[in-house]
């Protein structure tokens, strides 16, 4: 929510760490990517940093489990956009809808069939610490 409020009015991006838990996930890290999108309602996560993001991941016996950004001005559900670019099946989309100063968190998995929506727990009393 932190990277969601700084890059506003644009959109923030990143990936998210750490494994599946059940019928859910267990996220470790997040890597705060750069926006290669020329539109500052959308995003674009740079390659060089999905690389790098997956090698941190695989070196801590983990992998890259989802992705986050945001949406200025909007709500925290998926767009057509994100619908259009979505293709890694089981994939955890979290989607922060900031004005700047509030911001609201949800949580999807993307499935052939579309996004699901998912409920957020924080599963240890510490924040997520950022590994970019």
């Amino acid at each position: 929510m932190a990277a969601a409020k700084t890059a506003f009015p644009r959109e923030c991006c990143g990936l998210i760490e750490g494994a599946p838990d059940g019928e859910g996930f267990f996220a470790t890290a997040l890597y705060p990517a750069r926006n290669l999108a020329a539109a500052a309602d959308r995003f674009e996560i740079d390659p060089a940093d999905r690389v790098a993001a997956e090698k941190s991941a695989r070196a801590r016996g983990h992998g890259i489990i989802g992705c986050y950004h945001s949406h200025p001005n909007g709500d925290p559900q998926p767009s057509p956009h994100d619908f259009s670019g979505a293709a890694e099946e089981n994939f955890l989309w979290l989607i922060a809808a900031t004005d700047g100063v509030r911001c609201r968190l949800a949580g999807f998995v993307y499935r052939p069939s579309g996004f699901e929506a998912i409920a957020l727990n924080e599963a240890v009393p510490s924040p997520l610490h950022d590994r970019g």
